[in-house]
C-alpha cells in the first residue's frame, strides 16, 4: 500500500496531531477531579518516570495512561 501524499504534506499532517491535552485526556482529568483524587500532568516529576505517563497520582503511587483510537 503506498502513500497518497507527499512527504511534506505527511509532515504537515501528522505535526497537527496532539499528544498532550486530547478530548479523552481532559475527560479523564475532569472525572478524577470531580471524584476528589490529586493528581499530576507532565510536572518535572513524571519526566522520571518510564514511558511518560499522561497523570500520575503520587498518593497511590499509580499511573494512568490515556490511550485512543489514533486512525479515525
Amino acid at each position: 500500500m503506498s502513500d497518497r501524499l507527499t512527504p511534506e504534506r505527511r509532515s504537515w499532517n501528522m505535526s497537527r496531531i496532539r499528544s498532550k491535552n486530547t478530548k479523552p485526556e481532559l475527560i479523564v482529568r475532569s472525572l478524577l477531579h470531580h471524584l476528589g483524587y490529586s493528581f499530576t500532568v507532565n510536572g518535572p516529576k513524571n519526566k522520571c518516570l518510564p514511558g511518560k505517563p499522561d497523570i500520575v497520582l503520587p498518593k497511590y503511587q499509580t499511573v494512568i495512561f490515556v490511550t485512543d483510537c489514533f486512525w479515525r
